[in-house]
């Protein structure tokens, strides 16, 4: 609990600072408010975990307001007088929430310690409200910097519309906003906020208020609403815009099933990419092309205290199964460990249904009978009778992963066939394809010369006389 005590209400304002507001793209002409419960409080020094299975919890630094006495239906210019002091706040944000929410942020940020006050409060009679200034700390960088002088709502003005309708009573908390830069951590990150007034006599200051955050161990249960996000999410949560998302078109799904891994392979070899082939895996479908867009999914090596927390319930295997899409394929970090099953009949029915294009893990596969029977495609190291958990802990889904000696990430194309796989990165799949596609035309009329009785010395590759014949062929072809 903070040492400023446990408030009776807290009351958060959405969007307050005009460099915010630019940054969103939006500006409210009136404020608009969310309640945070008291048990959210945590004092300067606490720990804050990031819930098992998210990735998007983001630090916004504020400047809390403490009511000093009961306030009901007072002017702007009477609001901040019913202010007894100020401090830092953190408006810590899960955004993996917020589709749950829907505007109230229940869920998304009145998590446990999700509201860190402290670590001193400013006394109100000693500073102009106009000349406060918030500024926030990310592992000792400087990353938010603002002042009240930047405020679309000033102090009083919050004040006074909340008591409009509510008693503000002493010790009830307003958060007034956070300016541009607000981002997202990772557990073993330190956020630091500050409040001061530097203009004041002595420069008083709250002091730092201090986050150490940490990964949670305890996975969400098989009731509720589940952690989810989109590229809207992680671009409002990281504070940068968003970018085109990639789309892999029926167009470019029929250009790449025309030609051959190897000359996929050929294509990015050019481009200087060579550890993107996924190694030392079996197709089930050994004849069916595998092209999707890769969802991911790791498991960490299996130990039994962490396989309670994580291996049971809806775990992370289970809703990356459930959250497959149609033409993705799962892409599985099992750092090539065949000693259990990392896949069984049953969750590969479950992807089929949902219309995915394939599975592939770098470990092994248990009732591999039933998953070969099956109409999608499985690459795997080997069969195993044995259940996930003797080798492997569910983990988490949707990162950056290693599968088959190369990295995958969410969104990279991966084609599969005879030959083997690849990962191909979205921006460069239109221009592989296309040169792709141009090489296997010039490769067929090198093996129609070759069949003709050609020796290959300047034909294979072709030499500028060769490529000259070979545009006169084109054109009759």
């Amino acid at each position: 609990m903070s040492d400023i005590g446990r408030p009776g209400k807290i009351i958060a304002v959405h969007l307050n600072y005009r460099s915010r507001a630019a940054q969103r793209g939006r500006t409210p002409a009136q404020p608009s408010y969310f309640f945070k419960p008291a048990s959210s409080v945590a004092a300067s020094g606490d720990v804050l975990e990031r819930p098992t299975g998210t990735e998007l919890l983001a630090f916004e630094g504020e400047v809390a307001l403490i009511i000093g006495r009961p306030t009901r239906r007072v002017s702007p210019a009477e609001g901040w007088a019913a202010v007894s002091g100020i401090t830092a706040a953190n408006d810590f944000g899960l955004y993996d929430l917020r589709a749950a929410d829907k505007g109230s942020n229940v869920r998304s940020k009145g998590g446990d310690g999700f509201t860190p006050l402290g670590a001193a409060v400013i006394p109100a009679a000693a500073i102009d409200p106009d000349a406060v200034r918030v500024r926030t700390w990310l592992n000792g960088e400087l990353v938010q910097e603002g002042t009240s002088d930047d405020l679309l709502f000033p102090f009083g003005q919050l004040v006074a519309d909340l008591s409009q309708l509510m008693t503000l009573e002493p010790g009830d908390v307003i958060l007034t906003g956070t300016p541009a830069g607000s981002s997202v951590t990772q557990p073993g990150d330190i956020v630091e906020v500050e409040v001061d007034a530097p203009t004041a006599p002595g420069a008083p200051t709250s002091g730092r208020l201090v986050t150490r955050i940490t990964e949670g161990t305890v996975p969400f249960g098989d009731f509720g609403t589940k952690p989810t996000v989109d590229d809207v999410q992680r671009s409002e949560a990281w504070g940068t815009p968003p970018t085109p998302a990639f789309t892999l078109t029926d167009d470019l799904r029929a250009q790449l099933a025309s030609v051959a891994t190897a000359t996929l392979s050929s294509q990015l070899r050019k481009r200087g990419l060579n550890a993107v082939s996924i190694d030392g895996l079996t197709s089930t479908r050994p004849g069916a092309k595998l092209i999707g867009t890769a969802r991911t999914l790791r498991y960490l090596p299996g130990r039994e205290d962490l396989f309670a927390s994580h291996g049971g319930g809806y775990n992370a295997q289970k809703r990356a199964f459930d959250a497959v899409g149609a033409g993705e394929v799962l892409v599985i970090e099992a750092r090539g460990e065949r000693g259990s099953g990392t896949v069984g009949d049953v969750l590969a029915l479950r992807a089929q249904v949902k219309g995915a294009a394939g599975i592939v893990t770098d470990g092994g596969v248990r009732d591999l009978a039933e998953v070969a029977a099956l109409d999608i495609p499985t690459y795997h190291a080997g069969p195993h009778p044995a259940v996930l958990g003797r080798k492997h802990v569910p983990w988490d889904a949707d990162i950056a992963i290693a599968c088959g000696g190369a990295t995958v990430l969410p969104g990279d194309v991966i084609v599969g066939d005879a030959d083997g796989l690849l990962v191909i990165p979205p921006g460069l799949v239109a221009e592989v394809v296309a040169d792709a596609i141009e090489q296997e035309r010039e490769e067929e009329f090198i093996a129609e010369m070759v069949r003709g009785g050609v020796k290959v010395d300047g034909l294979f590759p072709m030499n500028a006389e060769w490529k000259e014949r070979y545009r006169a062929w084109l054109t009759q072809h």
